[in-house]
This record gives C-alpha cells, structure tokens and sequence, in this order.
C-alpha cells in the first residue's frame, strides 16, 4: 500500500514560481507512474505531469517549458515556473501501477490530500 504527502504550494503573482514536493512511503511496485494532477473548482481533475520509474516524463500541453517534473528515489517534485492565474486549483500527487496516463485519473490507485496552488494576475 502506497502512502502519499504533498507539501509546497501557496500563493503566487502571475509569472512567479512554486515547487510542490511528494513524499511516498509503502511499495512503489516494479513498474509505476508517479504524477501532479490537479482541479479547479467545478472542474474536472485533470494530469499536469508524470515520471515513471526509469525517469521518462510527460507534461500536458498546457504546462510544457513551464513545469518540471523530478524524481529523488521516494520524493518527486513539481517545480512550477511562469505561473499563470489559470494554474490555480488544488494539486494532487498520484501513484499507478503501470505506464503513465494523464488523461485518466481514475486508474491511479494513491492519492495525497492535496495542496492548493493560488496564482493571482
């Protein structure tokens, strides 16, 4: 079983930076997806970035040259620069065992409490 804690997050102006941090603990498993999904609210939750366990990452569009996703061992970090005020929500770390699927939350089996992100114009 997989426990997920996210830490970091807060209040920025637009074009400012944040780093959220995930600190996982239980068994990763062999092959596996850890990401940063986040939801505004009303909206749906929606993949923001993955890194599985050799290191390849995957950004959504929306992010790409903005967000950087890194892995050291059991902690991940989302490092989030040229904020924009459509940023804004509450972000989640995730586990899944498998590939990564940003376009399906439903498949990712741990979930953190999440840490909200405000990002102001």
């Amino acid at each position: 079983q997989v426990q997920l804690v996210e830490s970091g997050g807060g209040s920025a102006q637009a074009g400012g930076s944040l780093r959220l941090t995930c600190e996982l603990s239980g068994d990763r498993g062999n092959l596996y997806c850890m990401a940063w999904f986040r939801q505004a609210p009303g909206k749906e939750r929606e993949g923001v970035a993955g890194i599985e366990q050799y290191g390849d990452t995957f950004y959504d569009d929306s992010v790409k040259g903005r967000f950087t996703i890194s892995r050291d061992r059991n902690t991940v970090h989302l490092q989030m620069d040229s904020l924009k005020p459509e940023d804004s929500g509450m972000y989640f770390c995730s586990h899944r065992i498998g590939f990564c699927k940003l376009n399906d939350w439903r498949t990712y089996n741990a979930w953190g409490q999440g840490t909200q992100v405000t990002v102001s114009s």
